[in-house]
């Protein structure tokens, strides 16, 4: 089963949630009781995969459990908070807390969004950047455990991941059946520069390993 298959028609079926598309949009969450140990809280990547003025389905790479309090930033939606409904094989669904004018100009967000489907602005970096419909892989760690994680982004010479665990820089790690090394950290995840150069065609196949 596809990733918006499982994050789509049957967890938004049983209410009336409005205005609801399908989308594939990158942002960044935090569960309030989830820290560090400095006492901070961690920031995971996201993707919104199915949202409407009422919940939003994430696909995400810590789920967190039914109750948690979720604050999330999407991009061009802003800050949405709300607890976990329900959770999901890749990710959670979260109701959104909000005013009802918060609703209203989040409704009118998300009618934007859709009619902008058809208007996306081309990527003109040199290795140009897949966002991969399905984000969800598993990376293998140099002691050879398996954990999931989510793909922000991937080209010829690179994947950039969200994971529960952040590995130094420098460590070679698999990311589906393409290996690299961490090369920086970010603020929700970081970078994998592969040790050989991808062919266009196939790297997002090759990356993504959700089974």
């Amino acid at each position: 089963m596809s990733l918006n298959m499982s994050l789509s028609e049957a967890d938004f079926a049983d209410a009336d949630f409005g205005i609801r598309v399908l989308a594939n949009i990158p942002g960044r969450y935090s569960l309030a009781d989830l820290r560090n140990s400095r006492g901070e809280r961690r920031v995971f990547a996201c993707r919104a995969v199915n949202l409407s003025c009422r919940a939003i389905a994430l696909a995400a790479p810590v789920k967190g459990k039914v109750g948690d309090r979720v604050i999330a930033h999407i991009d061009r939606l802003g800050k949405l908070e709300g607890p976990i409904d329900r959770l999901l094989e890749r990710g959670f669904v979260m109701n959104i807390a909000a005013s009802q004018e918060e609703r209203s100009n989040l409704a009118a967000k998300i009618a934007w969004l859709e009619s902008l489907k058809n208007h996306e602005v081309p990527d003109r970096r040199a290795d140009k950047r897949i966002i991969p419909v399905n984000p969800n892989s598993k990376m293998i760690l140099p002691d050879g455990r398996v954990e999931n994680c989510l793909v922000l982004d991937v080209s010829v010479s690179g994947v950039a991941v969200s994971a529960d665990t952040i590995p130094p820089v420098g460590t070679i790690i698999a990311v589906g059946s393409v290996v690299g090394r961490v090369v920086r950290h970010f603020a929700d995840g970081f970078a994998i520069q592969f040790i050989q150069r991808q062919h266009q065609g196939n790297v997002e196949s090759m990356v993504i390993l959700s089974g």
